[in-house]
């Protein structure tokens, strides 16, 4: 989930969860959005009351109207906040209604805006120190005793935040090693201890690692709430090449090879013939991975300069469902590294070769086997809708 801040800076955004052990919903719900018009990214992490479905509807409706207030110029935080409020359904156990909120609102400027309300107060790392924000605290009148802080300050390069819900703060809460569970100093602690080793790590990577840290101090890893954690990183850009499918004239495909071994990034090859292509301009070895077979996917292949090297139309397929459900991608077969890769650039450049590969007009094959040309579209559209990369398709 990435999206440009200026032409030189960008903001890489992800997020992980955990439903409540036991439970098939999490009650804790993040949603964001790129404004087109003026390019402001808008986060917002709720936290339900509760746990399970009660939970997930006050969390989500929580969410989805505050991302729709937060993309109001200059709104009314406090009047936002009542109606958001008043608007949840009432809990019939509790005869309230509740959920906790954080708000992020980032215009291109790198302006921020943070509004909490009722979850753990985020963290901004910043040259390897955890730095502490002043705020201002705002109550309403109607609801009172929820009060609100709101802090205004710029990311800087380099810059990391991160948020998440109390399922991570109040981990291994009771235990004899963290009877007031987890909370934030440990948990800053790890963070900047993680980044210290790994400093280009990813936000997607960073709140994988936090997640599974705040479980893994469960008792038997049965995390007693639900657990949430954003992670936002002010980084240079990152940029990645995909090459999949022959050139239509035979006469282009030099001209493609060269510009691979050109291109300035992460450099990904999908399609046997394609492979061949480039191994065969660049005069550079080609060997099959013999150690990538498996039941589900065709085998890997390296080559010098190549980063990966797949097969090309199921791979993608297998790409974009992974890309799709989010988290529920396997990094460790062709096509989980290939959305991995996807995942952690921010330009992605497609060049797709249009040449008509026989193999696939076989009728034989798995109707879910799209075309080339196809299937690389909605990779595309899920890049920029879903995770807001910026997408260049070249068709050779």
């Amino acid at each position: 989930m990435l999206s440009a801040t200026d032409q030189s800076l960008f903001l890489d955004l992800a997020y992980s969860q955990f439903c409540k052990h036991g439970e098939n919903i999490c009650g804790d719900a993040f949603r964001f959005e790129k404004n087109e018009g003026d390019g402001r990214i808008v986060a917002v992490l709720s936290d339900g009351l509760g746990s399970g479905v009660k939970a997930n509807i006050l969390a989500s409706m929580t969410a989805s109207m505050a991302l729709r207030f937060a993309g109001v110029p200059n709104y009314s935080i406090v009047h936002a906040a009542e109606i958001m409020m008043s608007a949840l359904p009432i809990c019939q156990l509790r005869k309230i209604s509740y959920a906790t909120f954080t708000i992020l609102n980032c215009d291109p400027s790198r302006a921020l805006r943070i509004i909490e309300m009722g979850n753990p107060p985020f963290m901004l790392f910043r040259e390897n120190q955890l730095l502490e924000i002043p705020y201002e605290e705002l109550e309403s009148p109607r609801w009172q005793q929820r009060r609100m802080r709101v802090y205004h300050f710029e990311a800087k390069a380099q810059d990391r935040i991160i948020f998440f819900s109390d399922g991570i703060s109040q981990a291994a809460l009771g235990s004899p090693a963290y009877p007031l569970g987890w909370r934030k100093k440990a948990c800053a602690e790890y963070i900047l201890d993680i980044l210290g080793q790994s400093p280009g790590l990813s936000s997607h990577e960073l709140s994988n690692l936090v997640l599974k840290k705040a479980r893994g101090l469960e008792p038997q890893q049965r995390n007693q709430d639900d657990m949430t954690c954003a992670a936002l990183y002010f980084r240079q850009p990152r940029e990645m090449l995909l090459f999949s499918g022959p050139p239509y004239d035979r006469r282009h495909d030099r001209e493609c090879a060269r510009f691979i071994e050109q291109f300035q990034g992460e450099k990904a090859i999908c399609g046997g013939t394609s492979a061949e292509i480039v191994a065969r301009e660049l005069k550079r070895e080609l060997r099959m991975n013999l150690e990538s077979f498996s039941n589900d996917m065709p085998p890997m292949s390296a080559m010098p300069g190549i980063d990966l090297v797949t097969e090309g139309i199921f791979t993608l397929t297998k790409a974009a469902g992974y890309l799709e459900k989010g988290e529920q991608f396997m990094p460790n077969n062709p096509a989980g590294k290939l959305a991995e890769m996807l995942r952690r650039n921010d330009y992605i450049h497609f060049l797709v070769g249009t040449r008509i590969n026989e193999a696939h007009q076989d009728p034989n094959l798995p109707q879910e086997l799209e075309l080339r040309r196809n299937i690389v579209k909605r990779i595309a559209e899920l890049l920029q809708k879903k995770y807001l990369k910026k997408i260049d398709i070249k068709y050779v």
